[in-house]
């Protein structure tokens, strides 16, 4: 079993690495002419984390000292770490991390891109926390007519509210569309503090009686997947859908639908 004792020595090279790898001037400070050892001094960064020279020595010696969530954050941000370095950090601490806020804009990646046009001929799209449709497949074209929005418009959840095509599509558009709302509203969670997911909020809000009725019920479900019936070409189309987290930070899913076999 892996405990603190065993990971002491780890976070105290971890911390030591990190310190020497930053400059002064990387934190605003007067270098201060020649230094015997790279980086910064452990009295700078005590000081800018806001503790004792004492008691950050102890920490980067590895002695047995507590560390709260609060001073790993602040540790964090003097040290200048990533998002997976600051992950690291906290644990070797043993700490939980904090939730890192979510990000509504972001970048697919070429990869991700390559093996969504494979599925074919699945439907597959890639949505981030707002709901952005940010690329998609030729099948997913057809099914949902993506390409017929301007990139501003393309964004799954305007679509079902405001798109006459997909309340057609879903052949129980009443029951789906607030189930899929659901869902939404855990993505709007994550990424609250970004403008733009209010924006779409308060316009859809607007614009739409039933978006407005039902997001003010509050509620929440997990991630959509299951069966979903939809009319295509006049006929009824059964659908099996899932979605994958394709990021580390979970700000990226793809979406993937796939024709229902029969007596499935």
């Amino acid at each position: 079993m892996r405990t603190l004792e065993r990971t002491r020595p780890d976070l105290a090279a971890f911390l030591r690495a990190r310190r020497e790898r930053l400059s002064p001037a990387d934190v605003g400070l007067p270098s201060g002419g020649r230094r015997r050892t790279p980086g910064l001094r452990r009295e700078e960064v005590a000081a800018l984390a806001g503790v004792g020279l004492s008691w950050y020595t102890w920490l980067e010696q590895g002695r047995d000292i507590g560390v709260s969530a609060a001073f790993l954050d602040n540790l964090a941000r003097v040290l200048k770490l990533d998002a997976a370095e600051r992950r690291h950090l906290f644990l070797l601490a043993h700490e939980r991390p904090p939730v890192e806020p979510g990000k509504t804009w972001c970048v697919v990646p070429p990869l991700v891109s390559r093996l969504m046009h494979d599925l074919a001929p699945h439907p597959a799209y890639v949505l981030n926390l707002r709901w952005d449709v940010l690329a998609f497949n030729a099948p997913a074209a057809r099914l949902f007519a993506f390409d017929r929005q301007l990139p501003g418009r393309r964004n799954l959840l305007w679509m079902l509210f405001t798109e006459p095509l997909l309340h057609q599509r879903f052949l129980d558009w009443e029951k789906q569309a607030p189930l899929m709302l659901s869902s939404f509203r855990r993505d709007f969670a994550r990424a609250t503090q970004q403008a733009d997911i209010h924006e779409l909020v308060d316009e859809l809000e607007r614009v739409s009686p039933d978006f407005k009725a039902w997001w003010r019920q509050h509620q929440v479900l997990s991630a959509c997947s299951g069966v979903r019936r939809l009319l295509v070409d006049g006929t009824e189309q059964s659908y099996e859908h899932t979605t994958l987290t394709i990021d580390e930070d979970r700000h990226l899913r793809l979406v993937v639908y796939a024709r229902q076999q029969a007596g499935g």
